[in-house]
């Protein structure tokens, strides 16, 4: 049996999500939250080797802070404002632009190797010894070798969108992924509404509240370039080629790991999240439906709620 039949199995008999009714689906996720911290929080810079970093800090002050590692050609602009409030009422959030993205100086690298480096780096050079990690999409690749080169680093890590080294459909993007990245938008942000959202009516309407939410920011981060983009595909290709025993790193990762997968990711396939769960030694997965490579902008609401048990060790 392939293994994409598999996941579709252990959706159905394992996955708790269909306790979710059509009302919760359809409405409570895909409102649009009011503005609070994330759109006004100023962004600060740190010397790391000489180059500066950009980050944003803020939060409850209590316990370990929350570092989130964005998607490809993201900046900290593109993190919702729902989902890092949301996490902002109990513990501090950390975001930032890694080496050469946006508003910080420096190269971005064309390895996973050398940006988990990077991030490591930064934090750092924050003073900061101990975090729980989010890693997003290429973030998820960032901190899971993160992870490896550094675990007395890592608490608890979130993996979402995201695969392991020789995942399944990752050593290269499908052409009507790739189409997605050529196509020219009305306003460029609304290629998340293919990239990140389900087609579905519920899905689309969601991401129209998650543009509202990212948009109220004034101000903004510099785009990222064309540069930037290239080495990060080139690096992402790289963690996706195809090897012998390509999972058997994961056995290292002892941390607690929370996967989380959208149902339809045409990013990442959505089976490269269970590649990570049964292969993680202690790693939880939730997939959540109707959504695509951005589950926790579909539900942010949800995810907060689910994340924060899992950080919190709720059991």
């Amino acid at each position: 049996m392939k293994l994409k039949k598999k996941l579709n199995v252990r959706v159905v008999i394992v996955l708790l999500l269909v306790l979710f009714d059509t009302h919760f689906l359809s409405a409570s996720s895909a409102k649009t939250l009011p503005a609070a911290q994330a759109i006004t929080v100023r962004t600060q810079f740190v010397n790391v080797k000489g180059v500066k970093f950009a980050y944003r800090r803020y939060g409850k002050k209590q316990g370990l802070p929350l570092v989130f590692i964005q998607h490809l050609a993201g900046t900290m602009d593109n993190w919702d404002p729902a989902v890092l409030d949301g996490f902002a009422k109990d513990r501090e959030v950390i975001i930032f632009d890694n080496a050469g993205i946006s508003s910080s100086e420096g190269r971005v690298p064309d390895n996973i190797a050398d940006m988990a480096n990077d991030a490591e780096s930064f934090i750092n050079a924050l003073g900061i010894k101990k975090i729980d990690l989010l890693g997003f999409s290429i973030g998820g690749m960032v901190a899971q070798q993160l992870t490896l080169d550094h675990p007395e680093l890592i608490r608890r890590l979130v993996l979402v969108g995201t695969g392991p080294r020789g995942g399944e459909g990752m050593a290269v993007y499908k052409t009507s992924t790739l189409a997605m990245f050529d196509k020219k938008y009305a306003h460029p942000d609304e290629i998340f509404l293919e990239t990140l959202f389900d087609p579905s009516p519920t899905s689309q309407a969601a991401g129209r509240a998650f543009l509202e939410r990212i948009r109220a920011r004034k101000i903004k981060e510099p785009a990222v370039s064309d540069e930037v983009a290239k080495n990060q595909i080139h690096a992402i290709y790289a963690w996706g080629a195809p090897a012998e025993n390509s999972f058997a790193y994961l056995k290292e990762i002892k941390q607690p790991v929370l996967v989380v997968s959208g149902h339809t990711d045409v990013i990442l396939p959505s089976v490269n999240s269970f590649i990570l769960q049964q292969n993680l030694p202690n790693a939880f997965l939730i997939v959540y439906p109707d959504s695509n490579h951005g589950p926790h902008d579909r539900f942010p609401n949800l995810f907060v709620k689910q994340v924060s048990m899992f950080l919190d060790g709720v059991k």
